[in-house]
């Protein structure tokens, strides 16, 4: 059961606040790391990733860690908060528990009894 009320991160959130478990980060910097740590599978575009970081800061999981001019334009670090480290590491672990409800009910050599379905999905892992 969760300790709090709040609601499952969408994939964009989950992924920019574990692109900072690493440290502060750039806006270009996270985009990247989104893009690394989801395998492709999440991509954000500038536009979307202020979204993003608009609603993480107003909701206290990240914050502004300082800001540097490069080629004439500010470039702002953003770190996670004690409280997004929490909510991050609460998520993971509902993710997991999540896939091990089917993991742990998959079987291990072949397919159940009687099944014509044949699995599509080699590896079931946490996202």
């Amino acid at each position: 059961m969760r300790s709090t009320s709040r609601p499952a991160l969408r994939e964009p959130s989950y992924f920019v606040l574990a692109a900072l478990l690493g440290g502060p980060l750039h806006g270009y910097a996270v985009i990247k790391r989104v893009t690394e740590l989801s395998d492709e599978r999440v991509t954000l575009a500038a536009g979307s990733l202020y979204s993003v970081i608009d609603r993480l800061l107003g909701e206290g999981l990240i914050t502004a860690d300082g800001e540097e001019i490069v080629n004439g334009r500010a470039r702002r670090y953003y770190r996670l908060t004690d409280e997004g480290y929490r909510v991050l590491a609460e998520e993971a672990d509902r993710l997991a528990r999540a896939a091990r409800v089917v993991t742990d009910r998959l079987p291990h050599q072949g397919l159940p009894q009687g099944s014509t379905h044949q699995p599509s999905i080699a590896r079931i892992r946490p996202a």
